[in-house]
């Protein structure tokens, strides 16, 4: 299940997680943003001990939007020990993302 963050809680829940996690850049009217929303949910339920899935509404987040350099939606972006370590933009099958995010199991050291 993922959590939502704000500017409040982002480095509480992101930068200072013990784990991987995979925020979610997204907004209500963006309808590729629902399309991949249970893709990203089923990468962080078969990784549940490694990884963690956040969401930020970019429509009141814009700060942490911008932030993050974040030009189109949907964005994921997979911090690791609190820095960006790889982005995925666009819905795409769960495959495509996975490799963009360096989590299959050779990348990572994560098993699928």
């Amino acid at each position: 299940m993922a959590i939502d963050v704000t500017e409040a809680t982002f480095e509480q829940e992101v930068l200072n997680s013990d784990t991987l996690v995979l925020v979610d850049f997204w907004a209500v009217w963006c309808g590729p943003c629902h399309a991949v929303a249970p893709v990203l949910e089923k990468i962080a339920d078969e990784r549940k001990d490694e990884l963690k899935l956040v969401k930020v509404n970019i429509d009141d987040e814009q700060g942490l939007a911008q932030r993050f350099g974040v030009m189109s939606i949907p964005t994921m972006i997979l911090f690791k020990n609190g820095e960006p370590a790889a982005a995925a933009v666009g819905a795409h099958p769960k495959g495509t993302i996975e490799r963009q995010l360096g989590l299959t199991s050779q990348e990572a050291g994560i098993s699928s």
